[in-house]
This record gives structure tokens, C-alpha cells and sequence, in this order.
């Protein structure tokens, strides 16, 4: 189970930090371009604040395991990203963009594992 714990970890935060770096140091426009169309429902600044939480919320995921203290700060990346994944679910099931709502599942279901397993009490 650690070991599984582990990948998940680095594979959930290696994606939410990528993804986040990439949202935040480009325009909508240019997200919107890259497949981003949820971005055309958002005010840049809205885009810009979800960007940064992903990101913090990755490196929150990503850090204590590294630095082997601060467990949790994992729970609280975990589940910040699993309330940032139910609200893009939503936003992709009403667009009907299902795809991407499923993806966001998976990312939803492997926030909520990391969540469960680095829970403090």
C-alpha cells in the first residue's frame, strides 16, 4: 500500500504542478487554445487563481514525502485538489465535454486516496 501511495503522490503532483505552471504563465487565450475550452466560461483572473492552487496544491501533494515531515500539508494539497476536481467535473459535464469529466474523475479518485492516507486524525 505504500509504495502505491507513493506513486500516486508523485504521479498526482507531478501533473497538478506541470499543469498549474502551465495555467499560470500563459494567457487564457493561449489555454484556450491548448484544449482548455472550460477557460471561455472563467474571467482570466479566475483562471489565473485556479492555476495557482493547482499548483500549490501539487507541490503540497509532492513536498513531505521529500522532505519526510509535514504529512499534513499532503492531506490538505490532496484535498484541495479533490474540491478543485469535483468543481471541473461539474463545469465539464455542463459543457457535455464527458471526456474530460472522466479524467477528472480519475484525478478526483486518486486525490481522494492520497487524501484518506495522509489524513492527520
Amino acid at each position: 500500500m505504500a509504495i502505491a501511495l507513493w506513486i500516486v503522490q508523485g504521479l498526482l503532483g507531478l501533473i497538478f504542478v506541470i499543469t498549474g505552471s502551465f495555467k499560470l504563465f500563459q494567457t487564457r487565450e493561449k489555454v484556450i487554445e491548448s484544449g482548455g475550452t472550460w477557460a471561455e466560461d472563467f474571467e482570466p483572473g479566475i483562471v489565473k487563481i485556479i492555476a495557482g492552487i493547482e499548483l500549490i496544491s501539487g507541490i503540497s501533494v509532492i513536498i513531505p514525502r521529500l522532505l519526510g515531515h509535514g504529512h499534513y500539508l499532503t492531506f490538505m494539497g490532496a484535498a484541495t485538489i479533490a474540491i478543485i476536481m469535483t468543481g471541473a467535473i461539474y463545469t465539464h459535464i455542463m459543457r457535455k465535454e464527458f471526456p474530460h469529466a472522466i479524467i477528472n474523475a480519475v484525478f478526483l479518485l486518486m486525490a481522494l486516496f492520497i487524501a484518506f492516507a495522509a489524513r492527520p486524525f
